[in-house]
């Protein structure tokens, strides 16, 4: 490889999230990764950061190009570039989206397990949340559409957030399970807010179909929320963006952004994404290879070692979703595994109650760090 991912960066003493915990703990929960990131955005915000000054920012043409090129080339979708909308980050957009697409008490429906924020930008603006939860067969999951579409058929839900890969179960939509989404949405006129954020983490040699690309229905009915973030690890820069093709639905969501104050750049979110968009293609594609090979070391060690756990299969995401559920003692894995190895991993139970028995792992880091996760998990389960 031509890129060193094995490399130990120490996140301590940085203010870091994920790790300003206790010294002994390892923490492989929180959704970023411990990989630098591409070296041309590093180049691209050393260049910004030696100007020296870092006032007022606006959002040029290029980051717009920068986008529309990469989803064109990358995921054969043409991006309306005008329908283009910068934002501080998918949160505060699907926060500000809610509250400008529905009214106090009404529901948004989401399909559980899944991205527990999305629980927070509901229940805090006033709205209800309707769970839709996923088909599981013990194997893999899928759409239970009778269930989703007695939800989306309650008179007071208006909106579906969709999580596209979806976080945790790692799975890739297909253009015809979108595409029904869309049709079912809309024949109940039900707007849909798609949260993209994970799309450039799957699977070598596996894409993913962007929301608004499935259908007519779907583009006509979209918001869609996308960002380097993820893909490069820049949640630290607060650089996100949002588009749709109606135009009613691009008035609504540029005053929404607007009115929050959340639609205006950091002095290095543009430079970052730009780099990223442009000159990342390399970097993405070699960190996509090393994080499934990480994904098949987990999965290869817990088939030897802790044949009661089943490892879901993941075409996304760097996130390794776990069903515990042979355990009697399940629910209090997570906090079991942290007090006995300091293991830090996230309860599924926070992605709604079918996530109940379940674990999520991080294996965006080192290998090194992985076979250290693997070993703390095997000693605090092996007795159990």
């Amino acid at each position: 490889m031509k890129y060193n991912f094995d490399k130990i960066t120490d996140r301590r003493n940085t203010a870091s999230l994920k790790w300003d915990i206790a010294e002994n703990e390892l923490p492989m929960w929180v959704a970023d990764m411990d990989f630098c990131t591409a070296p041309a955005v590093i180049d691209a915000i050393k260049k910004r950061a030696e100007h020296g000054v870092y006032g007022y920012n606006i959002v040029p043409e290029e980051w717009n190009k920068s986008i529309v090129g990469w989803w064109k080339k990358r995921h054969g979708y043409a991006i309306p570039a005008d329908k283009l909308i910068f934002c501080t980050g998918v949160v505060p957009a699907i926060s500000s989206l809610v509250r400008k697409l529905t009214t106090p008490h009404e529901y948004v429906v989401v399909q559980t397990p899944v991205y527990n924020i999305f629980f927070n930008s509901i229940v805090n603006n006033g709205r209800r949340v309707l769970e839709a939860p996923l088909s599981y067969d013990g194997e893999s999951y899928g759409i239970d559409w009778d269930d989703l579409e007695k939800k989306l058929a309650e008179p007071e839900t208006t909106l579906m957030i969709l999580c596209n890969p979806h976080n945790p179960v790692g799975k890739i939509w297909d253009r015809e399970t979108l595409a029904r989404i869309g049709s079912l949405c809309k024949k109940h006129h039900v707007n849909v807010l798609s949260d993209e954020i994970h799309c450039d983490i799957t699977e070598p040699e596996r894409g993913y179909t962007p929301f608004a690309s499935a259908s007519e229905e779907c583009a006509e009915i979209s918001v869609t929320c996308i960002s380097a973030s993820k893909a490069f690890n820049l949640a630290g820069l607060q650089s996100a963006a949002v588009f749709t093709e109606n135009e009613g639905l691009f008035n609504k969501v540029n005053r929404a952004l607007n009115t929050d104050e959340v639609a205006e750049p950091n002095t290095f979110a543009v430079c970052a994404t730009v780099a990223a968009f442009n000159e990342g293609g390399e970097w993405l594609d070699e960190l996509r290879k090393y994080i499934s090979d990480n994904k098949k070391a987990v999965k290869d060690f817990i088939q030897a070692n802790l044949p009661k756990i089943k490892v879901v299969p993941s075409e996304a995401t760097y996130l390794v979703w776990l069903d515990c559920n042979a355990y009697s003692n399940a629910d209090m894995l997570a906090e079991t595994i942290r007090k006995s190895t300091g293991l830090y991993l996230c309860d599924g139970a926070e992605y709604g109650e079918s996530g109940r028995g379940f674990l999520r792992m991080n294996v965006a880091c080192p290998r090194k760090t992985i076979a250290d996760g693997l070993a703390r998990l095997k000693k605090a389960l092996q007795n159990l």
